[in-house]
């Protein structure tokens, strides 16, 4: 069964769905995204989705043609009319077409906006369970990691490079540091039991989910540490873990061929995840 998607004001079979060729988010990237996880046929985390697309789109002098409330009963047709109870919506806004090629910024341009349902398990995925192997590679992004822009051909290459070493994703090191990981944020927990995670900043996006994460471990007591930490500090942890939208907290369990702690997912990683995935089902419960 097709898939409806939305685009530009109309609801569309995803075979009829099309965007001009000289739309500035296809020639430039010049365009910015969101995806919102869907659990039990809701939506997780929506009013903190859409204020980073605000600021995306007020850090780009980007216009966004409708409003949060129009987009949240998009969001909701979309998972009716797709029937999807658990997975993401996938969002873009670009700044549009002028009809041709220019590197300067359109003054009449009437932005694109598309959505999409992706369904896929997020409470019961088998990475949760038995963890994932990371590599580091360089962090060759541009600096302005903060806005959540559609420019991802760098996450594409490190996800690819860690594929052929065998790995299941990347850690991204800058001038020695950990930034973030290809589409995730980035955590270890050292002897003290303390998680630590890099401060908010233009090196990394700031995470939706690790906002939840952040205070939901304050509530429960845990301690955390906002620094900076290198691939070798990583590589002694006792726990490391990421997070991001659709994959709430998936454990990591080897970091450059380096087993982490005895190679199963650590007690405060999986902590973490069951009192967010909790929160998020308080949240979607009918």
């Amino acid at each position: 069964m097709s898939r409806t998607v939305y685009v530009n004001g109309q609801y569309l079979p995803e075979e009829a769905a099309k965007v001009s060729v000289f739309d500035r988010g296809f020639l430039f990237a010049d365009a910015v995204y969101e995806v919102t996880a869907v659990v039990n046929g809701r939506l997780a985390e929506y009013d903190g989705h859409m204020a980073r697309l605000a600021r995306s789109c007020r850090e780009l002098n980007l216009r966004l043609p409708v409003s949060i409330e129009a987009l949240r009963e998009i969001h909701l047709a979309l998972i009716e009319k797709n029937q999807l109870q658990e997975g993401g919506i996938y969002l873009q806004l670009s700044r549009g077409s002028t009809g041709d090629r220019d590197f300067a910024f359109p003054a009449d341009a009437e932005p694109t906006l598309i959505l999409f349902t992706q369904a896929r398990p997020v409470i019961h995925h088998p990475c949760a369970e038995k963890g994932i192997k990371v590599i580091t590679c360089p962090d060759l992004r541009w600096h302005r990691r903060d806005i959540k822009t559609v420019s991802l051909l760098m996450a594409c290459m490190a996800k690819e490079w860690a594929h052929e070493k065998g790995a299941d994703d990347a850690w991204l090191v800058e001038n020695g540091l950990v930034t973030e990981g290809s589409s995730s944020n980035c955590y270890i927990v050292d002897a003290n039991n303390h998680v630590i995670t890099r401060p908010l900043s233009n090196d990394i996006l700031h995470g939706i989910t690790r906002a939840g994460l952040l205070k939901l471990a304050a509530q429960h007591n845990l301690v955390i540490e906002e620094r900076a930490f290198t691939p070798e500090e990583a590589r002694h942890a006792k726990e490391a873990f990421i997070s991001s939208a659709t994959t709430f907290v998936w454990p990591v369990v080897e970091i450059d061929g380096v087993t982490i702690g005895d190679g199963r997912p650590g007690p405060l990683a999986r902590q973490l995840r069951e009192i967010y995935v909790g929160m998020v089902q308080a949240q979607t419960a009918g």
